[in-house]
């Protein structure tokens, strides 16, 4: 079993408030959790109206198939014209 871990770094740059914020990072979690069938979450700079820290996971028997879809979501995430991606890491337990 092996357990993919990605952590995505996102700025926001046209939010004006955190509720703006927030509608954007919903927007696009429920997006990544529909399309790949993973699991997503808001774990950093929650208070931040510009900015946010995903993680999304994923479980798979196979090592390719987990960072191929890490790797599906990122490039989802790069093609949402609302957030700018800082920095991200893809870690395989």
């Amino acid at each position: 079993m092996v357990v993919g871990i990605c952590t995505l770094q996102l700025k926001i740059p046209e939010s004006s408030s955190l509720k703006d914020k927030r509608r954007v990072i919903k927007s696009i979690m429920a997006r990544i959790r529909n399309k790949f069938n993973v699991s997503v979450t808001e774990v950093d700079h929650q208070d931040s109206r510009v900015r946010a820290v995903l993680a999304v996971a994923c479980v798979s028997n196979n090592r390719e198939l987990a960072t191929r879809t890490l790797s599906y979501v990122v490039t989802m995430v790069e093609q949402e014209p609302r957030v700018l991606i800082e920095d991200y890491s893809v870690e395989l337990l």
